[in-house]
């Protein structure tokens, strides 16, 4: 295989805990995980766009779609995604990985961009926003995570805690005061994590942190489904869903109550295998 150096993977499962299915879902007349893996490519930072889901057969169809549309696929551990997401880095031989996950389907490639960016200059992790406690600017569905191979080998060896290894990126940054890493006059805020960690964290201003894109729930489906057809393609920028939300707020009230996960979650499965 030639080297690449920066390679994004996309995680994706079919036995969602909150809408099972949720990735091979029908948003405006194409899967969600088409949708995600699509718009990601337009990126031009990135050398692959490749999809990571697991080896339980529930995820057999994910892999026969994904071969289908000849997106590269990898299958790994259910409920370790930090292996699975170092096994495919190893697999696509990245340099860079950028993580992205298979339930945001108004993921922006420019933004992807602007992200990945960031880790050629100084820094073994980057994102556009983190969980609660720290800082979110962006609206919820456009998160990136970038984080350089070696530092991503290291979380591998070392994180040992369940919630770092079914959230992925977590050992990075944990230990940071949120106030280090809080928005302020800067576009970027940056600090080094207890474990040496070089981190950086992307902002925008004003902050867009409390508004709702991914798709955990019947609800946000529905809201994404609306968006795609407003448009009527697929290659509208995260700023025309934001343009659209401020001139129709009507439109995005159905997914208003749905509460978002944190950093510290673990999926009921990993709770059951600890007991």
């Amino acid at each position: 295989m030639a080297h690449l150096h920066t390679v994004a993977i996309v995680q994706g499962r079919m036995s969602s805990s909150r809408l099972p299915g949720k990735v091979l879902l029908d948003i405006a007349g194409g899967p969600m995980l088409a949708r995600v893996v699509e718009r990601a490519r337009r990126s031009r930072t990135l050398d692959l766009v490749a999809v990571a889901t697991t080896n339980d057969p529930s995820d057999d169809p994910v892999e026969a779609f994904c071969r289908a549309r000849d997106y590269p696929v990898f299958r790994g551990d259910m409920l370790d995604v930090l292996d699975r997401f170092y096994q495919a880095a190893r697999r696509f031989e990245a340099e860079t990985v950028v993580r992205i996950t298979g339930d945001c389907p108004a993921i922006d490639p420019a933004l992807i961009d602007e992200t990945v960016a960031l880790i050629n200059e100084y820094f073994d992790f980057v994102c556009n926003r983190l969980p609660p406690p720290w800082a979110r600017t962006f609206p919820i569905g456009l998160d990136v995570e970038v984080c350089t191979f070696a530092a991503l080998e290291r979380a591998w060896k070392e994180a040992d805690q369940k919630f770092q290894r079914e959230h992925v990126m977590p050992y990075f940054y944990e230990g940071i005061p949120p106030e280090a890493l809080a928005p302020g006059s800067a576009q970027i805020s940056q600090a080094i994590s207890p474990r040496g960690f070089r981190v950086a964290l992307l902002h925008h201003q004003p902050d867009y942190g409390s508004l709702r894109w991914t798709v955990d729930t019947p609800e946000d489906l529905e809201l994404m489904r609306r968006v795609f057809s407003h448009f009527g393609r697929d290659d509208f920028s995260w700023q025309d869903v934001l343009a659209l939300q401020q001139r129709e707020p009507g439109l995005f009230a159905v997914n208003a109550a749905v509460v978002h996960k944190t950093a510290f979650d673990v999926d009921e499965r990993q709770k059951k295998d600890s007991d």
